[in-house]
């Protein structure tokens, strides 16, 4: 994987990035060339360049919007199919918009059409013929792990996982106790150094239960200065799935890891800019469908059209969301915390159709603006929730060190939140934003949540 603003992007996705780059560029000419030729006129390729730069970056955010490159669609022609398609439309839409605001770099209709033609057609192909190629085994990191125990026989499982970006070429007992994976014993290796370089290793993994009497330092030395990157098992749990493992977690990993940057404060007065302007713009845009909505609402069943309540935020100061009402008014009796479910049926059927479509969240833009909360970050919980999950749950209180956001990392990765499990789940990806959060990650998961909104998985 490569670390692109502190956020991991597998080889594989990058690679295919690129190329789908290169193939928009061709799609775009092609479109311009084909136009021209019909007319029987022609334009000065580079005076077209910036046309078809802003053609292909366009598309491609919408690809990425869509999941294109998620795990699924790389896996699956008929998924990748169906969100290419949804791609080159939503595509369209988009350069329509840049196309009113920026009429110098208007593409003509004819030429956007046989564009978006080719570029579709074009994007099949590449993945017919590099789809197998970009998840064979010549595209993973060969890992050799230290260590036989559970924590193995974790890293084990993650490699079993669809889409996972590296193999496991073998694992190593360090006499830490009982084993849980099949492992060569280290007593039976002459030289660790060369037991690496003899199964082609890019990267060794220390995976240790116990590390008193058992941390090799003198062979990892002799590792790394042979050029093999050698990762402790939090670290590496974190690059490969995104989120701050719980279970193999420590405070001094947490302290010394790269992380919870001070140097942030740019990027959080940049945040903030975003966040003002975009929330502005949405009560100003989406204030008639939002009164609509709170007429619906108000005429299907007894109570106000908007729900308020109190939430915890930055820091753990308190606040008040506002939301367009989806349940009962009677929903919670007493005013008794309780955890949302699955097919809810304290959800009224208007309810239900703006949680699938989020419009109930669009009044949330009103406590974007006030700075109570940002688009991105991780999803405010009620006080008695809160105060239950820092008992229960280690490194809960962190999440604070945020500000909530309607959107985030925990929510188009893990959309179900219905209990403690779950909360634990959610958590270990609001530590990762909290730890790694850069405006490239915001942008990310703004992306990611058009996957959410078209794609409901579990909206609640």
């Amino acid at each position: 994987m490569i670390r692109l603003f502190k956020h991991y992007v597998s080889h594989a996705v990058l690679l295919l990035g690129l190329l789908d780059f290169a193939l928009l560029l061709l799609a775009g000419e092609a479109g311009w060339v084909l136009r021209l030729w019909q007319i029987g006129t022609d334009v000065d390729p580079v005076r077209r360049l910036p046309h078809l730069l802003i053609f292909a970056a366009v598309v491609q955010l919408a690809m990425t919007g869509v999941g294109v490159y998620g795990v699924d669609a790389l896996r699956s022609m008929r998924i990748a199919t169906a969100r290419l398609v949804v791609a080159v439309s939503l595509g369209v839409i988009l350069l329509s918009l840049v196309f009113f605001l920026l009429p110098a770099f208007t593409f003509w209709r004819s030429n956007l059409l046989y564009a978006m033609m080719f570029a579709l057609f074009g994007l099949f192909v590449m993945r017919l013929l590099v789809g197998r190629l970009l998840g064979s085994e010549g595209f993973k990191r060969r890992v050799l792990v230290l260590g036989a125990g559970p924590r193995a026989a974790r890293v084990e499982a993650l490699s079993r996982r669809p889409g996972a970006g590296f193999a496991v070429a073998g694992f190593v007992s360090m006499n830490e106790g009982p084993t849980a994976v099949a492992a060569v014993n280290r007593a039976d290796i002459v030289s660790l150094s060369d037991h690496v370089v003899s199964l082609n290793v890019s990267e060794v993994l220390l995976a240790l239960e116990e590390r008193r009497n058992a941390l090799p330092l003198a062979d990892l030395l002799r590792i790394k200065t042979t050029g093999v990157d050698v990762r402790e098992i939090s670290s590496f749990i974190e690059r490969e799935t995104g989120r701050v493992d719980l279970d193999s977690l420590n405070p001094s990993w947490l302290i010394f890891s790269d992380g919870f940057s001070a140097g942030r404060r740019i990027s959080s007065v940049a945040k903030r800019l975003f966040d003002v302007s975009v929330s502005a713009a949405i009560l100003i845009l989406f204030g008639p469908v939002i009164l609509f909505t709170a007429l619906l609402v108000k005429l299907e069943s007894k109570g106000p059209a908007f729900f308020r309540q109190r939430r915890i935020g930055l820091y753990g100061q308190s606040f008040e969301i506002l939301k367009l009402r989806s349940m009962r008014e009677d929903a919670e009796v007493g005013g008794k915390a309780v955890w949302a479910q699955k097919d809810d049926p304290r959800v009224t059927r208007i309810g239900s159709v703006i949680r699938k479509l989020r419009i109930d969240e669009l009044p949330q833009a009103w406590t974007v603006l006030k700075g109570e909360m940002s688009f991105v970050g991780p999803r405010p919980e009620r006080p008695q929730f809160v105060a239950d999950l820092e008992a229960r749950l280690p490194y809960y209180a962190e999440r604070h060190v945020v500000k909530p956001g309607i959107t985030g990392w925990a929510q188009i990765n893990f959309p179900y939140g219905a209990s403690v499990e779950d909360a634990r789940q959610k958590l270990e990806y609001d530590l990762y934003y909290a730890k790694n959060y850069t405006p490239f990650l915001d942008l990310l998961i703004l992306l990611q949540t058009v996957r959410v909104v078209l794609w409901p998985e579990g909206a609640r």
